[in-house]
């Protein structure tokens, strides 16, 4: 899997675009600034946006490729978030020390989900807010990206499970018109939800 999304992230375009995540964007725009943590972000298109408006950011991504175009999209912005290779597994932060944690279409194999998921409800501080977008099961169906094993797309049962520690302000499933680089275009099936600790 590591050699796979290496090899995507080698190629000279940005894959998934510059611009932030839609729905990231906007819950971040209502929140107060302080420290995010954005795990899986590939190409830094998000890390960058939030380093823009004033974020301290953690971000990091099991692909050294990424890395190289996140930091090289930074410094064409002039910002200096953290991007770290790390695999998510290994990663840690301390506990209560993010204001925010976005996983922004963060898919994991079923047995990592769950240890994934708490590690992010454990670094976020009481208060702080969880921010995700993913697709769910009907994405199966549509050609705009995402993963085509089933068990690694979220339901809301999944995620109110797994979430279930937490204060879940939005828990919703919808589709939408994915316009995010040449990889995420199209009709989308998504599940989206914000959290509090």
């Amino acid at each position: 899997m590591k050699e796979f999304w290496n090899e995507r992230y080698a190629k000279e375009e940005f894959i998934y675009g510059t611009e932030p995540n839609e729905f990231f964007r906007d819950v971040l725009a209502v929140l107060p600034i302080g420290k995010i943590i954005l795990p899986c972000d590939g190409e830094g298109r998000n890390a960058v946006y939030a380093a823009k408006k004033g974020w301290e950011v953690n971000a990091f991504d099991f692909s050294p490729s990424a890395k190289e175009k996140a930091r090289a999209l930074a410094k064409q912005e002039m910002v200096y978030p953290v991007f770290e290779v790390a695999d998510m597994r290994e990663k840690d932060f301390k506990e209560d020390s993010a204001d925010v944690v976005a996983l922004i279409y963060a898919h994991f194999p079923a047995e990592l989900r769950k240890i994934a998921h708490q590690k992010a409800v454990k670094w976020l501080k009481p208060g702080g807010k969880l921010i995700l977008e993913a697709f769910n099961p009907k994405q199966m169906e549509n050609a705009s990206g995402g993963p085509k094993n089933i068990d690694m797309l979220y339901t809301e049962e999944m995620l109110s499970k797994d979430f279930e520690d937490l204060n879940i302000e939005k828990l919703e499933v919808l589709e939408i018109n994915l316009s995010e680089g040449n990889f995420h275009q199209g009709k989308a099936d998504v599940i989206r939800l914000i959290a509090e600790k």
